[in-house]
C-alpha cells in the first residue's frame, strides 16, 4: 500500500509542475506573443523563488506584455531578481533609476547596479557604466573610466559600445586620439548594421581619417546608413551622387536621397533639393517646389536657402515678383556673410528695389561683398562711385 501511495503522490506532483508551466513553456508564450500566458507562468515559478522568472515578469510589466504596464511593479520584480546576483536584472534595476521608470530618477543608484553587473561581465551594463563616466551621471565625469567599461563591452561585441569607443579615440577623450582605432572600432559596430557607425565609417572613408581615403567604400556606408534612416548619411550620399564620388554620377538619385533627409528636416538637404527643382536636375525643373523647399530651408537659417529665396522672389520665379520680400531675404543672408546676397542687397539700395534708394547703404554692403574678393561687387561698387561723381 505504501509502493501505491508513493506512486499516486509521484503522478499528482508530475501533474502540478505540467500545469504550472516550464521557464522554457514561458519564454516560447512570449516569442508567441502569448503573453497572459506566459506572465502567468512566470508569476508561479517568480513566486516560488525562481530568479529568472522573477526578471522576465518584471520585464512583462516594463512592456506591458499580458499585464498592464507598471514601471513600479517592474522596480520590485528587478530589485528581487538583483539581490539575487541576476546580472540582467541588476542592469535594468539600473536603467530604472537612471530614467526615473517605477522609481525617483537616482544617477548614483543606477551606477550602483550597473557596476553589479558590469563586475558580472554583462556586456550591455559595462556600457552603460561606461556612458554613466562619459556623461558624470552618478559619478564624476571621467573619460578614462568611461573608455575602460567601452572597450570592456566593445570586446565582447557590444555594438553600441564599439561606436562610443570609436568616437573616443576621434575626440581624444579618455585615450589619445587616434582616428585608426577609431576607424577599427567604427566598422566593428558598422558591420552589426549599427547606423551611426556606418555613417562615421563613411565620413572616415570621405576624410582620408584613420583609413586610405575611398570614396567607393564612404559610398557604400553612408548607402547603409541611409537606408537606415540616417538623414546625414542620406544627404551626405545626394552630396556622392551629385559629384560622382565613389559611384556614377546621377542627378536623380541625388534628389532622390536629398528629399529623404529633407523630409527629416535636414536644412543642407532643402536646400540642395531646392536648386534640383530650380535647375531641373534630378527632377523636372519647378519653381515652386523650388521655391517650398528654399523656404524650409531658409527659415531653419541656412544662408544659402535664404539668398537663394531672395533671388527666387527678384526674378518672381515660383512666386510673384516682390522686391520687399527679396530685400528680406538678401539680408538674411547677408548678415551671415553671403557674399552674392551682400551684393544683390547693396543693388536693391543703389536701384531702391524693395527699399528706398540709399546710396551709403548701397556702399556698405558692395563694401561688404568686395571685401570677401566678390568681383561683381567690386565692379558695381566702382560704377556706383564714378556716377555719384
Amino acid at each position: 500500500m505504501k509502493k501505491v501511495y508513493l506512486i499516486i503522490v509521484f503522478l499528482f506532483s508530475a501533474i502540478m509542475v505540467f500545469g504550472q508551466g516550464t521557464m522554457e513553456e514561458a519564454k516560447r508564450c512570449l516569442n508567441q506573443k502569448e503573453y497572459d500566458k506566459a506572465v502567468r507562468i512566470f508569476q508561479a515559478l517568480a513566486d516560488k523563488g525562481e530568479v529568472e522568472a522573477k526578471f522576465y515578469l518584471a520585464r512583462c510589466y516594463t512592456f506591458g506584455q499580458g499585464v498592464p504596464q507598471d514601471y513600479s511593479k517592474a522596480v520590485y520584480w528587478y530589485k528581487k531578481a538583483a539581490e539575487q546576483d541576476y546580472a540582467k536584472a541588476q542592469c535594468n534595476l539600473g536603467v530604472s533609476y537612471h530614467n526615473g521608470h517605477g522609481v525617483p530618477q537616482d544617477y548614483s543608484k543606477a551606477v550602483y547596479w550597473f557596476e553589479k553587473a558590469a563586475g558580472q561581465n554583462f556586456a550591455q551594463a559595462q556600457f552603460n557604466l561606461g556612458a554613466c563616466y562619459e556623461k558624470g551621471q552618478g559619478v564624476p565625469q571621467d573619460s578614462s573610466k568611461a573608455v575602460y567599461w567601452y572597450k570592456k563591452a566593445a570586446n565582447q561585441g557590444y555594438a553600441s559600445a564599439q561606436f562610443n569607443l570609436g568616437n573616443s579615440y576621434v575626440k581624444g577623450e579618455g585615450v589619445p586620439q587616434d582616428y585608426s582605432k577609431a576607424a577599427y572600432w567604427y566598422e566593428k559596430a558598422a558591420n552589426q548594421d549599427y547606423a551611426l557607425a556606418q555613417f562615421n565609417l563613411g565620413n572616415s572613408y570621405v576624410k582620408g581619417e584613420g583609413v586610405p581615403q575611398d570614396y567607393s567604400k564612404a559610398a557604400y556606408w553612408y548607402e547603409k546608413a541611409a537606408n537606415q534612416g540616417v538623414a546625414l548619411a542620406q544627404f551626405n550620399l545626394g552630396n556622392s551622387y551629385v559629384k560622382g564620388e565613389g559611384v556614377p554620377q546621377d542627378y536623380s538619385k541625388a534628389a532622390y536621397w536629398y528629399e529623404k533627409a529633407a523630409n527629416q528636416g535636414v536644412a543642407l538637404a532643402q536646400t540642395n533639393l531646392g536648386f534640383c527643382y530650380e535647375k531641373g536636375e534630378g527632377v523636372s525643373q519647378d519653381y515652386s517646389k523650388a521655391v517650398y523647399w528654399y523656404k524650409k530651408a531658409a527659415n531653419q537659417g541656412d544662408a544659402s536657402a535664404q539668398f537663394n529665396l531672395g533671388n527666387s522672389y527678384a526674378n518672381g520665379e515660383g512666386v510673384p515678383q516682390d522686391y520687399s520680400k527679396a530685400v528680406y531675404w538678401y539680408e538674411k543672408a547677408a548678415n551671415q556673410g553671403v557674399a552674392p546676397a551682400q551684393n544683390n542687397l547693396g543693388s536693391c539700395y543703389g536701384a531702391g528695389r524693395g527699399v528706398p534708394q540709399d546710396y551709403s547703404k548701397a556702399v556698405y554692403w558692395y563694401e561688404k561683398a568686395a571685401a570677401q574678393n566678390y568681383d561683381l561687387a567690386k565692379k558695381n561698387l566702382d560704377k556706383l562711385k564714378r556716377n555719384k561723381r
